[in-house]
């Protein structure tokens, strides 16, 4: 079996950095009314930047593939060329279309000539999961080189006119014309961008990290959906897909916004979190003293101390001056989170060889969770 490197890692953003002041004026009011929903989620989630493919004007500059698609030519710098990748594998939580796939749309911008493709869907996850198979299709042989990636453009997902129809039937109905928290929660959490690492076989570059492992751990048999787009949740948990409505009503129950049960999400996601860290720790035998650069994908900045006192309950606490976030800065980039975190511990130059980096990704969809161990070599 082949060793695995990541030697390049690279990530794109999107225009100017947003504020939390801007973040309104770019998606839109909706009803005409401010939200009141921004403020207690921004109070929580300590997010002060963020980036969005959308101009002063509100005209969409980038869509995903092409977001991704500037992140990977990034990668192609010292004689790398992108006609030398063997391997594209895309993940996104937000992909442009139901098909073709992501990846090859992505492909489709690069024009670099014939490769194998994958498109790993999900949430979070679904950039890690796009790493997984770049990393065993090396370590098996059957290429030289790979290129994950990580993207996300939910900003498109999260303007003020996905949500108008539906405001528009509460007042038809003489409702009132509020959108449920559960649908205006991830308004202000999330971010545009794209991140890509190149995989070789060899410990190529100015600070290459082996990959020593992966993991991946699914609670899906046990707990039901927490974060859904594409359909509605019913009263007994169960998931209705828009295939299954009338198309007349896509629009009215915003049926295509990203949503989120924020009470299942509170009740599950740090303790399955903590829990599926300590599996992946056990089976290969490694301790917080294993860890120099502990790197969680964390939604939230609420989720901190209490992940930290979750992790210390469990009895693998692993110290704070080993994390490292930058959420803060680039805000919630779903399945690029990871690669733009990793991007800017690379480049700090903190990094001395032989230390060992954790990725610990959650995805809230269905509960799932994904870990890399890495060394820098």
């Amino acid at each position: 079996m082949k060793d695995v490197y990541i030697t390049r890692i690279t990530k794109f953003l999107p225009n100017k950095p947003i504020d939390n002041d801007q973040m309104e004026e770019k998606l839109g009011v909706i009803n005409g009314k401010t939200s009141k929903a921004r403020r207690i989620v921004l109070r929580n989630n300590k997010i002060t930047n963020r980036y969005y493919a959308i101009d002063d004007k509100g005209n969409v500059t980038h869509n995903n593939a092409q977001l991704t698609k500037e992140a990977i030519e990034q990668l192609c710098t010292n004689g790398f060329k992108k006609e030398d990748i063997e391997l594209l594998s895309c993940g996104t939580s937000s992909p442009d279309q139901i098909l073709p796939s992501h990846a090859a749309m992505v492909h489709g911008f690069l024009k670099n000539g014939n490769l194998e493709i994958n498109s790993p869907s999900g949430a979070c996850c679904s950039g890690m999961n796009a790493l997984k198979y770049g990393y065993l299709a090396i370590k098996a042989g059957q290429v030289n080189n790979a290129v994950s990636t990580g993207s996300e453009r939910t900003s498109s997902w999260m303007k003020s006119d996905v949500f108008e129809n539906e405001v528009e039937h509460l007042k038809e109905l003489e409702d009132q014309p509020i959108l449920a928290f559960n649908k205006e929660f991830l308004r202000w959490m999330l971010s545009d961008g794209a991140g890509a690492f190149l995989l070789e076989n060899k410990p190529n570059g100015s600070t290459p990290l082996k990959i020593e492992w992966m993991e991946g751990y699914s609670y899906a048999f046990e707990l039901e959906t927490c974060m859904y787009a594409g359909g509605d949740k019913l009263e007994d948990g169960n998931l209705k897909p828009w295939s299954e409505y009338p198309a007349d009503v896509w629009g009215k129950m915003s049926l295509f916004a990203m949503k989120q049960d924020v009470k299942l999400l509170g009740e599950n996601i740090l303790i399955k979190g903590v829990d599926s860290l300590k599996l992946a720790m056990k089976k290969h035998n490694i301790t917080p003293d294993d860890i120099d650069y502990y790197l969680p994908h964390i939604s939230s900045y609420y989720f901190k101390e209490n992940l930290y006192e979750e992790i210390k309950r469990q009895g693998v606490e692993i110290p704070w001056n080993k994390w490292f976030l930058n959420l803060d800065k680039v805000g919630n980039v779903g399945a690029a989170s990871i690669y733009i975190m990793l991007e800017e511990l690379t480049a700090s130059g903190k990094l001395k060889k032989g230390d060992k980096i954790l990725l610990h990704v959650p995805e809230s969809a269905r509960f799932s969770y994904s870990y890399a161990y890495l060394t820098v070599c």
